[in-house]
């Protein structure tokens, strides 16, 4: 995503984790801020898993630039990044501490709330029924507390399109290299998504099959399923 001034670009990127935390690989998602025409990039890194329970937080890496250097969250039991299915009004928080070079103790808290259902008009195309999600953060250290509001558009099959810091910088998306196959949900490939489709990848839980592993997580189960249940029909 590029800002709308031209000025700053942000880069997601899902990778394969560089570590090992209690045991499990997860997925590590990096996102990169830059300062185009500047060598000015600051990269947060998030070690993520996804189960039934949505994308889980367990980990957080930011770069704070060079006077706080970098700072380290970990949360146990991990939170909920992302829940499995959104609704208009639904409410999750994400809380957290870290220690950060000058200041100390920080604790961090965002209250993320689905406040919108909107079409989103980017560069890379227009993206229907996204949601926008507002998000409240407040930083507590030992002498104060600050506040900001940002929002972020989720589109369906895609994820982030749109970004509105809390200093009312907004970014739209560029470009993206996802597979967006014509109907991913019809796993059978019979032209409609049906019980047909939920009985082929039911049949198949636990098991190595790119084709019914539908949000492609790397383990086909439940949250497959309900992505099909979705959209049955279709």
């Amino acid at each position: 995503m590029e800002s709308t001034d031209g000025a700053e670009r942000i880069t997601y990127t899902l990778e394969t984790p560089d570590e090992v935390l209690n045991g499990e690989a997860f997925r590590t998602l990096k996102i990169i801020t830059e300062v185009l025409g500047t060598s000015t990039a600051n990269t947060n890194t998030f070690l993520v898993e996804v189960d039934e329970e949505g994308m889980k937080l367990h980990k957080v890496v930011a770069e704070l630039g060079d006077v706080f250097g970098i700072s380290r969250i970990e949360f146990s039991p991990p939170a909920v990044f992302f829940p499995p299915t959104f609704q208009l009004g639904d409410i999750w928080e994400i809380l957290g501490e870290t220690e950060v070079y000058l200041v100390g103790p920080v604790t961090i808290s965002s209250v993320n709330k689905v406040v919108a259902i909107e079409d989103v008009v980017t560069p890379a195309g227009t993206f229907e029924d996204c949601l926008k999600i507002r998000i409240l953060t407040k930083t507590t250290t030992a002498s104060q507390a600050s506040r900001s509001t940002s929002y972020q558009w989720l589109a369906p099959d895609i994820g982030p399109v749109k970004f509105e810091t809390g200093q009312d910088i907004i970014f739209e998306l560029v470009s993206y290299n996802l597979p967006t196959p014509e109907k991913p949900y019809d796993v059978n490939d019979d032209g409609v998504v049906n019980i047909l489709d939920l009985t082929f990848v039911a049949s198949r839980l636990g098991q190595d099959d790119p084709k019914a592993d539908v949000n492609g997580d790397g383990t086909i189960n439940i949250l497959d399923l309900v992505l099909i249940a979705q959209h049955l029909g279709n």
